[in-house]
């Protein structure tokens, strides 16, 4: 079975991460969540998330991926986190997924691993001009190799059945999305 961490920030963005976790497990798959510090998070809607550990407790685990939530401050305090850093270069470096949404997609950028990608993130977080090895694309998700990112909110559920789809197959995603009742 897969698993995937996904590390959350204060002020993430609620329905992402959410949306993500519940997708993911609705499929099979192994989530730990992981707060930057032990306890609760607020998240930035004021909603409050309970994660699975601490960072620090888990970070040495093996994982088949590493989802980050965007949101603000949320995306700011995960980029300003380097064991964040080194955990997305840790992962890139042994072939495994790094995923982001909305603007967390910067995080990746400043971790050095959207040189030469082509990726999407929330309208204004990746600048073409600041980032021109980046091939900022405005579409709901983009695959490019082992590196996943999503615009936002909006696009939560497209971003996690596409995660589902490239750690469980294109079956599962299909019996997932079936029971989602999207249309």
């Amino acid at each position: 079975m897969a698993r995937v961490l996904i590390p959350l920030a204060p002020g993430c963005e609620e329905l992402e991460a959410v949306t993500v976790v519940d997708l993911l497990r609705r499929a099979g798959i192994e989530v730990i969540t992981a707060g930057l510090q032990p306890g609760a998070v607020t998240a930035s809607r004021g909603v409050t998330l309970v994660p699975d550990a601490a960072l620090d407790e888990i970070k040495d685990q093996d994982f088949d991926m590493i989802v980050l939530p965007g949101g603000l401050p949320g995306a700011d305090h995960l980029d300003g986190d380097p064991r964040i850093h080194a955990l997305l270069r840790r992962m890139s470096s042994a072939g495994r997924y790094t995923a982001a949404i909305c603007a967390a997609p910067k995080v990746l950028a400043n971790a050095g691993l959207l040189a030469g990608k082509a990726a999407t993130c929330y309208p204004g977080v990746l600048d073409p001009m600041v980032l021109p090895q980046v091939d900022v694309l405005e579409e709901a998700v983009v695959s490019d190799g082992k590196v996943i990112t999503s615009r936002g909110p909006g696009t939560a559920m497209d971003f996690a059945l596409e995660l589902i789809e490239r750690l469980a197959g294109k079956t599962i995603r299909d019996q997932v999305e079936a029971g989602l009742v999207r249309s």
